[in-house]
């Protein structure tokens, strides 16, 4: 059995329990590492500290919020400032944009928000105990994912589609000691019942997500994500810096 294969296999087998004297296998309570806490963050889709832009037009679905920057950090997105000043709407976005020089509450809003992003990232970025260390030395292309934790020391290519495998209840977190590369026209799949809501990528590198290219889970960044012309994420961007979006489509994690 191949080792890529066998990074499945055992994953399924961790899922599973047997019963009734080996007869019957059912499978067992939710796989993978406890969940990450977003806090506030989490009413968020998009969270950044330095800038969030788009070259028209983009979707997003959920609400976008800045700070410490002011909202002249906002571009690309015709901003309508709401008649009590607290938020702003756009064509582009399903939801509220905040930024961290509109009225009260907004301000402390988002410094709530942004330290429980900086949580989260430690958090998730500091669990020890790998299930899973540098599998396919960073590069997932072709590889189906059960839950656990996985640890990369170097950054991770994503050249062709991915699966992620496993139920609705399973969680998955990759800490990525470098960039998160998916290049144009793949995909991040997902089978069994995995929600993108359960899958957390912990970066410390530049995102960057190609053209045309369908991406799943909470992204935690250190630095900056860019989303390349027409490429979709479901899930979340937090960033510690700036997001990017090229004609891209954004959903909150279902």
């Amino acid at each position: 059995m191949s080792y890529l294969k066998s990074v499945f296999v055992l994953g399924l087998l961790a899922s599973l329990s047997n019963v009734a004297g080996g007869a019957v296998l059912e499978r067992a309570a939710a796989l993978g590492p406890s969940a990450v806490n977003l806090g506030t963050a989490g009413n968020f889709v998009i969270l950044a500290k330095t800038g969030v832009s788009s070259v028209p037009a983009s979707a997003v679905i959920g609400n976008i919020g800045l700070s410490p920057a002011a909202a002249s950090f906002i571009t690309g997105f015709s901003l309508i400032l709401s008649p009590l000043g607290t938020f702003s709407s756009s064509s582009q976005v399903a939801g509220q944009i905040k930024a961290a020089n509109y009225a009260v509450p907004t301000p402390s809003q988002l410094t709530t928000a942004i330290g429980d992003m900086g949580t989260a990232f430690t958090d998730a970025a500091g669990r020890p105990n790998p299930n899973f260390l540098n599998i396919g030395t960073g590069n997932l292309g072709g590889l189906t994912l059960a839950p656990g934790l996985y640890k990369f020391s170097t950054g991770v290519n994503i050249p062709t589609s991915v699966t992620i495998s496993g139920s609705s209840t399973d969680t998955w977190i990759f800490q990525v000691s470098g960039t998160l590369v998916q290049a144009a026209s793949t995909r991040v799949n997902l089978a069994g019942g995995a929600l993108p809501r359960n899958i957390v990528w912990v970066v410390t590198g530049a995102v960057t997500i190609g053209g045309s290219a369908t991406f799943q889970g909470i992204i935690l960044a250190k630095t900056s994500v860019t989303l390349v012309t027409s490429s979709v994420l479901n899930g979340r961007i937090l960033s510690q810096t700036n997001v990017a979006l090229q004609k891209a489509t954004v959903t909150v994690a279902a």
